[in-house]
């Protein structure tokens, strides 16, 4: 891979343009991905969220772990209604949210494609260099006062 400078110039380099390039590029192929079955990356986020819920979730639960994903907030309300509107969920007689057969379905084939995008991302990536970008990562939210979670 050519990198944009050589080492000495590419230290000296804005992590904020480069934090900012990073996600726009992944989360644009993220989201280009699913499209492919209609889906948004936050509707992603609620099918997995009921998906991996040991009996569904209810819309609360579901909006406590997603409240900090990409700044969604109240966007949860009407992606989850649009999920229930293509009869991918429903809500069972305690409110909580199920995949129906079509939901499970969607929901297989976009985990297989998240599956695929993530080895396309980490490509050339050791476990190793993403466990040290993460951390430095973390240590510049923290340095400056920031917050960020993700379950």
């Amino acid at each position: 891979m050519e990198y944009s400078h050589n080492d000495t110039e590419l230290v000296k380099q804005p992590i904020g343009y480069w934090g900012w390039a990073a996600h726009n590029a992944v989360v644009t192929n993220i989201r280009a991905g699913l499209a492919d079955f209609d889906v948004t990356q936050p509707q992603w986020w609620i099918l997995n969220q009921v998906a991996t819920g040991e009996n569904g979730r209810t819309r609360a639960e579901v909006a406590a772990v997603l409240k900090g994903y990409l700044d969604v907030g109240a966007r949860l309300g009407p992606e989850t209604d649009a999920l229930l509107d293509r009869n991918l969920l429903v809500t069972d007689t305690q409110d909580r949210l199920q995949l129906t057969t079509e939901g499970e379905a969607v929901y297989r084939k976009c985990a297989e494609r998240q599956v695929a995008m993530r080895e396309q991302t980490h490509d050339g990536i050791t476990d190793e260099e993403y466990l040290v970008t993460l951390k430095v990562l973390q240590r510049m939210i923290h340095n400056v006062g920031g917050e960020a979670w993700h379950h």
